[in-house]
Parts: C-alpha cells; structure tokens; sequence
C-alpha cells in the first residue's frame, strides 16, 4: 500500500514518520524544498531520540528514512497514493481545494483523510465526489508518541473505508476509536476545550494562578487519566457520590458559550505562549527545551512500559 501524506509540518512529519517506520512507503507533500528538507530533519531526529530509547533498532533508522520521498509536486505524490492522509493548516477553504484536486488526481479506489482537530468530514470533502472514501483521521501531538488516532465518520463514509482505515492504523502500531456521529471537535479536543475553558475561568476570577492550575493537573487526575479514563475513574467512586458531588458543583462551573475575554486579551497583546516567548509564563529557547524533553521522555517511558 502506497501511502502519501500532504503537508509536512508539525503533525504531517510525524504522520509519515510513523508510517515509514512500519514498512510502509511513503510519498510526504510540501509547497516547498525547505520545509521537505526540515521535515526530513526532524524525522531523522524522531526517530535517532527513539533507537537512543530502544523505541526502535538503530539499524531501522536509515531504512525507515529511505522509505520517505519528498517531492513540492501534489500530483506526483497523490497519483499512485491508495491512503492519503492531509495535514495541512486548519483552513477550511484550503482543506476543501486540498481535498478536490486530490479527488481528481488520486485512484478511484483511494481513501482521503484527514488530520483535523475541529473540522468535519462532510465539510472537508464537499467538493468531492468520492464521498464515501473520506473520513478524519485525528492525531494527538506528537503523533510518533501518542498512540490514539480518532476516526470520524460522516454520514457518507462507507463501513468499509473506517475498515481499511482502522485496520491500517491498528497494523502501523496505533489505537484507533471509531467516532459514530461527526460533530466539530470529535471527542478528545471537546474535552480538553471542557479542561482549558473552566482553566481560563479559574484564572480570570482570580482563584488559582494558571501555574497552579498546571500544578495540580499534572500532580492529581492527569496522573490518573494516563491508566484510566473518567468513565473507569468515576465507577470506582460510584456514581451516587459523583451525583451528590456534582449536585453542589456544576451550577458553579463555567458553561459559556462565548470566548473567555482573558483568552481574547491574551491574543490581542500578542501573549501567545511559545511562539511569541510570552504568555502566562516567560519562554526562552531554554526552557521551552527542557519542556518538551520532560514531556518527550514520559511519553517515551509511556511507550516502554506498554
């Protein structure tokens, strides 16, 4: 199965990385020779941190390497593809012109998905014709290092494109859950939008500062969900102590709909974390380091232990 991946930046690289370690070839799309050549880069990266961490063979490094070939040309890479996978930026209006040229150049037997976080299937492929080859397969960050991929359906999507795309993931090495019913966010980003929006509420109304909130996340109940999800959490407890716990708590939570202003005033001063070096803390190439090496190595350790 040839594979082609369109887009090469922060998740399209791990996406073909993950797919060439398999044994599978890849065909990886750019709009240009830098951001391949980055691309390439950081995958060599990836995958020297994992052999280091007995992740993968160190002899599979330059084998899996060989299996990626880059080209700035979108049909070259999408005319022999039997499963796409678009990571472009999360533009509608760019998705759907992604999704039609590649409608035209792809195989009839092809699957299109892609790597959203909020966008629907239905919305994605609406100018395809192939609409029952389309899906969302939805990866976490970074995608080489989180095993869960969501699968969303639309109402068009065929029981045998989630197959092949379900059987495909699970054979690379990945834990795909079928989601039923498109609805913008899917299940995993609407649930961390639930987390950061009562997050952002707790700081504008001055109970906890956003490093206490960080604290306790990572030293309570983030601890519990990396073994257990909330369903799991709860029926333990029972639910008759969450309903009594909840009967005094959710009319105290926040349930806007509208944007947290604190949110809005953050983007408005250009407090944008990372990549603007400031946001609720202070960002430096130092410690913006350190924090993505502590949250590599758990996630490796993750790996390890599985």
């Amino acid at each position: 199965m040839q594979i082609a991946v369109i887009g090469a930046g922060l998740m399209g690289h791990g996406i073909a990385q993950e797919f060439a370690c398999a044994g599978y070839q890849v065909h990886l799309h750019d709009v240009t020779d830098e951001q391949l050549q980055t691309a390439r880069t950081q995958i060599e990266k990836n995958l020297n941190v994992l052999a280091k961490n007995a992740i993968i063979e160190m002899e599979s490094v330059h084998s899996t390497l060989q299996r990626i070939r880059t080209n700035t040309e979108l049909e070259t890479v999408a005319e022999d593809a039997d499963f796409v996978v678009e990571a472009v930026i999360e533009n509608l209006a760019l998705k759907q012109q992604v999704f039609e040229k590649l409608d035209a150049v792809c195989p009839p037997h092809a699957i299109l998905a892609s790597n959203t976080t909020a966008l629907m299937p239905s919305q994605i492929g609406v100018n395809a014709k192939r609409k029952d080859k389309i899906l969302n397969t939805h990866y976490f960050n970074p995608p080489y290092l989180i095993p869960l991929v969501e699968l969303i359906r639309s109402p068009d999507t065929s029981d045998e494109t989630v197959t092949v795309a379900f059987e495909l993931l699970t054979d690379i090495g990945k834990t795909p859950a079928i989601i039923e019913k498109e609805v913008p966010g899917f299940v995993g980003p609407r649930l961390q939008a639930a987390l950061i929006r009562e997050a952002f509420a707790i700081v504008e109304q001055g109970i906890a500062s956003a490093e206490t909130v960080d604290l306790v996340v990572r030293n309570s109940f983030g601890r519990r969900l990396s073994v257990a999800g909330p369903f799991e959490v709860f029926e333990l407890a029972g639910w008759d102590l969450v309903l009594a716990a909840f009967e005094e708590l959710y009319k105290d939570l926040n349930s806007s709909s509208d944007i947290n202003p604190l949110l809005r005033e953050m983007v408005n001063t250009e407090q944008l974390g990372v990549k603007s070096g400031q946001g609720f803390y202070d960002w430096t190439d130092q410690n913006i380091e350190e924090l993505r090496d502590r949250m590599n190595s758990a996630l490796i350790q993750q790996a390890k232990d599985v």
